[in-house]
């Protein structure tokens, strides 16, 4: 039973992925919603079902005290007894069928899927922006986003269902039950009615904007917090701890300022709540009974307007805070648009299609890329790089090395000026399928928190296992990859390294990511800083290695030991984003410009990098 209500609606069914997914509220939540339309409508008519079911069953009671009241008890199951069993068998079958049927598509069908969906979708959004959108954020607050969006926008769902449709069926059949007792029993309810909608309206009002406002601030504590903790070595290492718990602290406090706000909502709401309440039971119950004392009305009619008011009194708090949990929940749904709903800031062209790379040739026209600024980054680049050229790419920090090699793999979309891979505009061709073409290991070698395996299989995933441990050997990793072993006892490739890799040394992380990238075996090569976290002997060992990677493929070497890449086919000098020097190591060092300076400066190998620029 529970198998058939669990695959009503498939969380992972195909849809059309947008670029730009609604901006506003409900559109956004009607665009989650399509694959649910019939359940909700089925879920809907059942909710309204069993409220109509509860308001015959009170007004059912008193036409049993009337009964009772004026039934000899030695002639009652003659008269009644079949009405007895017929009721029975309702309240003993039927009513329980229709409330299984009811809370099984409810809690079933809709809540473990619908929050799924959203989950899965909108990680599938967040996975298609680009780098650059995720450098503008904090990766935890992004994640708690994911996290707390899909719960909250359930939640909300269920309260539709659970109390608000359930509700005004409820309250509508109340009003039709008392007219049909007596017409003047309305006056007292249609009375605190408008109370309890003008208490609704003024919670609504302000549930929603404090519950955003709470729910951004609990990202903002999440966001400090995973940032602390993802870059722990760093505070240990300049023992930052009372700095960092004052740098949460901040966030925690503001935090709980905007849920004081919230719940002072809530308090306000109870006690007018209270108020309004005991009108309603005073109101209708009292004019019950001066109706009774007058002969106008049956006991009855006073026993179903006290059953009916004294379950309206219950249900109203329930209902209320069914509708500002409704309203709050939207709140978080609000806040988590704003990283959900995010435009793709760098989509593929509709008429975009794979790279189809023949030779390898690179081509840089009037390449500029200034980050939004008016300076630094990349500026009025002219290059071309050979089928199978060896290119070394040299300068300052700031120089513009970094962002030359993130527009080739488009992370970001050039200011102006084009990059031409094969003569095709790389902005005219997929992402995947260009940096499918691409292989690179980057200074920053960071791992996924998986094992050894999985890692050095994410260069190529239909690579066999003598593949995968050829290419370890290749990096020089496969000897230390062995005798690996994580805390839950597991070894050798399925030892898992930790997040980004932390549980391994630098140059083990360096050299599970370069026997990565040799398992690609991408016909252009990237290398930045391939070899700096590596020690001498390893390095030499690996120097060979790259070489022989080398072959057949188109280089971009970025280093600052200027000995790695002295033996490239070329060797381009940048400074404040522009090329200012290029030729083979022995030419430049002939010339006794700005490389030969760099060259000349190195102490170990390494330029003298005066110049401290962020890129």
């Amino acid at each position: 039973m529970f198998r058939y209500f669990e695959n009503l609606v498939d969380p992972y069914c195909d849809y059309p992925e947008s670029d730009t997914p609604p901006q506003k509220l409900w559109p956004f939540l009607v665009d989650y919603c399509q694959p649910f339309k019939k359940v909700f409508a089925v879920t809907g008519i059942l909710t309204m079902v069993s409220a109509i079911i509860e308001i015959w069953l009170i007004s059912y009671l008193g036409r049993l005290v009337d009964v009772l009241g004026t039934t000899e008890a030695s002639t009652f199951w003659s008269d009644y007894g079949m009405e007895m069993l017929a009721l029975a068998v309702f309240l003993l079958v039927l009513r329980p069928l229709i409330q299984v049927i009811d809370v099984g598509f409810l809690n079933n069908a809709i809540m473990p899927n619908f929050g799924t969906l959203i989950r899965w979708r909108a990680h599938s959004h967040v996975l298609r922006q680009s780098v650059g959108w995720f450098e503008n954020d904090f990766a935890g607050r992004i994640a708690n986003r994911i996290m707390q969006t899909p719960p909250a926008a359930g939640e909300a769902v269920f309260q539709v269902f659970d109390a608000m449709a359930y509700s005004l069926a409820y309250v509508a059949g109340a009003f039709i039950l008392l007219s049909g007792a007596d017409m003047r029993l309305m006056l007292p309810l249609a009375a605190w009615l408008i109370l309890y909608l003008i208490l609704v309206r003024w919670v609504v009002a302000r549930v929603g904007p404090a519950s955003q406002a709470a729910s951004d601030a609990r990202s903002a504590v999440t966001g400090r917090v995973v940032d602390s903790y993802s870059n722990i070595h760093s505070v240990k290492m300049f023992a930052h701890t009372n700095v960092e718990k004052e740098y949460a602290r901040e966030a925690i406090e503001h935090s709980r300022k905007t849920f004081q706000l919230e719940m002072r909502l809530y308090t306000i709401m109870d006690v007018a709540l209270n108020v309004i309440n005991g009108f309603l039971v005073v109101g209708v119950v009292g004019w019950a009974i001066w109706l009774w004392s007058a002969d106008a009305a049956t006991v009855g009619v006073v026993a179903v307007a006290s059953t009916l008011v004294l379950r309206l009194n219950a249900m109203t708090g329930w209902i209320m805070w069914a509708l500002s949990s409704f309203f709050r929940n939207l709140g978080i749904v609000a806040e988590g648009m704003e990283t959900i709903a995010q435009p793709i800031d760098l989509v593929d062209k509709k008429s975009a299609l794979p790279l189809d790379l023949k030779s390898g040739r690179i081509e840089m026209r009037a390449l500029s890329h200034h980050y939004g600024k008016e300076a630094g980054g990349l500026d009025n680049i002219d290059l071309v790089i050979e089928p199978g050229e060896k290119v070394g790419l040299i300068g300052r920090s700031g120089a513009g090395k970094s962002t030359l090699v993130k527009l080739l793999l488009r992370f970001y979309d050039s200011d102006g000026g084009e990059i031409r891979i094969d003569d095709q505009n790389i902005a005219d061709v997929t992402q995947d399928s260009l940096r499918a073409r691409i292989g690179m290991v980057q200074q920053d070698s960071s791992l996924l928190h998986r094992s050894v395996r999985d890692n050095i299989l994410y260069g190529r995933p239909d690579a066999g296992e003598d593949a995968m441990l050829l290419a370890a050997e290749r990096a020089e990793a496969h000897d230390f990859i062995l005798d690996l072993e994580d805390p839950e006892g597991r070894a050798g490739y399925d030892a898992h390294v930790g997040e980004r890799g932390v549980k391994l040394s630098g140059g083990q992380r360096q050299r599970i990511a370069l026997a990565r990238v040799i398992l690609k075996d991408a016909p252009i090569l990237v290398l930045d800083e391939a070899t700096s976290a590596l020690d001498s002997e390893i390095e030499a060992a690996i120097q060979e290695t790259l070489y022989g990677m080398m072959e057949g493929k188109t280089v971009i070497a970025i280093a600052h030991r200027l000995s790695t890449i002295a033996k490239m086919d070329r060797i381009l000098v940048l400074d404040e984003g522009r090329i200012v020097e290029q030729g083979s190591h022995s030419a430049l060092l002939d010339r006794g410009g700005l490389y030969a300076r760099f060259w000349n400066r190195q102490s170990g190998g390494f330029i003298d990098t005066d110049v401290e620029a962020a890129e």
